[in-house]
């Protein structure tokens, strides 16, 4: 049998799909997942059900976002499963995460996210981090060490202050090919991000900061000076205590966000 083949199921290349098998790297993220019968528990991509069966065991109902028509209802029909899951046959990054809320209470989001695209969609899940408790994703190795990169390292960008901006990050677990069929060509890692509170979010548009970032990272081996000219002078950037003749990488997220809360006032939103 084809190594695409899961359980049955035809992986589909156009939908991503790596479906996780081993059973010591299930455990570990449904302990760092920490599933409570009264969590509103999300699973985006449940897949062939390889977390859904854990989570739902552990917390009786869950909430499910999947694609995939044929693993939807394969999910609808499952003996054990079915009567546990609130099923969506949805696409993940159109979806309104809110109406799963319930009076008091915030999402815990999950899954094992289709590599292709994972930054997109956790930007659409940053909009909703003020109704989420926590998220545990698996994501492609190098994707969760951009994530959580600490500034001067070579993987710190835009997707590290955007994601530091609105979460903190932590990674959890490494997981290799060999958990998967088929087997990604990468490795893998699992990340936490709880977000911080609306308070530590310092008022500034998030459309601002990512203009900043995207300015600040689209010529990473430009210094300040040159990456920030389309709206900081030299002496504005000095004025705010950034040393014009750094590079981005080396700015801190609190420094990124001060910028653009600077940037902010300078050109009022209409």
């Amino acid at each position: 049998m084809s190594d695409k083949v899961h359980l049955g199921h035809h992986a589909r290349k156009r939908f991503g799909q790596n479906f996780l098998h081993d059973p010591a790297v299930i455990g570990r993220i449904v302990r760092a997942i920490n599933p409570k019968p009264d969590d509103i528990l999300v699973e985006i991509g449940p897949g062939l059900g390889a977390l859904t069966e854990p989570v739902a065991e552990q917390a009786g109902h869950l909430t499910v976002v999947e694609l995939d028509r044929d693993l939807a209802e394969r999910l609808q029909q499952h003996p054990t499963l079915s009567d546990k899951l609130s099923i969506y046959q949805a696409d993940a990054m159109k979806f309104d995460f809110r109406q799963l809320l319930q009076p008091g209470k915030k999402l815990k989001i999950f899954g094992n996210l289709p590599y292709n695209i994972s930054t997109p969609l956790l930007f659409h899940l940053f909009d909703y981090a003020d109704s989420i408790e926590n998220m545990h994703f698996m994501l492609q190795k190098e994707v969760v060490e951009r994530m959580t990169a600490g500034h001067g390292s070579k993987t710190y960008g835009r997707l590290t202050v955007m994601t530091q901006f609105f979460c903190q990050a932590i990674p959890v677990v490494e997981v290799g090919p060999g958990a998967f069929k088929p087997a990604p060509k990468v490795d893998s890692a699992v990340v936490r991000l709880i977000p911080k509170p609306v308070a530590e979010r310092h008022n500034v548009s998030v459309q601002v900061l990512n203009r900043v970032c995207l300015e600040a990272f689209n010529q990473r081996r430009k210094t300040l000076r040159n990456c920030f000219a389309n709206f900081a002078t030299a002496e504005q950037l000095e004025q705010l205590g950034l040393d014009p003749t750094l590079r981005p990488e080396q700015l801190s997220v609190e420094q990124f966000i001060q910028l653009a809360a600077w940037l902010q006032q300078q050109e009022p939103v209409e």
